[in-house]
């Protein structure tokens, strides 16, 4: 069983921890908690070697937007025999209590990952209804972005995020070599 713990726990415990953020790297950079290393939820299995060494040394604590994304981590983690904290409320928490969050140097800020899957849900909404007046049938779009949001509040998960994680925009430049740095700093230390 994964142990929540509270932003209020977290922040005084934060220098004893290894964080965790399961986010994509370009909300990563975006803005984080301080010291967190970023092992995107999608590499997870990549980066368990790297995450028993930290976790031998001291306590994991997985975080990501909201706390869905770092649910699963930590079950994915637990089934490897990994145990790991819950950051509840996630990244969005941390920020929402006023605690300062670390961008990555240099980095462009990118839209939060969630205001992009609303941009692209209501366009692809607005365009099925208005393509419908010349097209009949067309709306039926609409009502399928409807139905995957459902499913999606129904689930906690989002499936249009993870695909719009995918896109280069949201990849900054050299994640591949910043991942494997995150891999090496958890095998060596924080």
């Amino acid at each position: 069983m994964t142990t929540p713990l509270t932003v209020d726990q977290l922040q005084p415990r934060l220098q004893q921890l290894t964080v965790i953020d399961v986010r994509s790297p370009g909300e990563f950079a975006g803005g984080h908690i301080p010291g967190a290393h970023n092992v995107p939820l999608d590499q997870l299995s990549q980066a368990l070697p790297a995450l028993r060494a930290a976790a031998e040394r001291g306590e994991l604590a997985i975080t990501c937007a909201s706390g869905a994304r770092a649910g699963n981590a930590c079950e994915q983690l637990s089934a490897a025999g990994i145990q790991a904290l819950l950051i509840s409320g996630g990244t969005a928490a941390w920020a929402a209590d006023g605690k300062q969050l670390d961008k990555v140097p240099g980095e462009k800020v990118r839209w939060a990952m969630d205001r992009q899957v609303r941009m692209v849900a209501g366009s692809l909404v607005l365009a099925g209804v208005v393509i419908d007046l010349a097209v009949p049938g067309v709306r039926w779009v609409s009502a399928a972005v409807g139905a995957g949001l459902l499913f999606s509040a129904a689930t906690n998960s989002c499936a249009m995020g993870a695909m719009l994680g995918k896109l280069p925009y949201n990849r900054p430049r050299n994640s591949g070599a910043a991942f494997q740095a995150t891999l090496a700093a958890l095998h060596g230390g924080k």
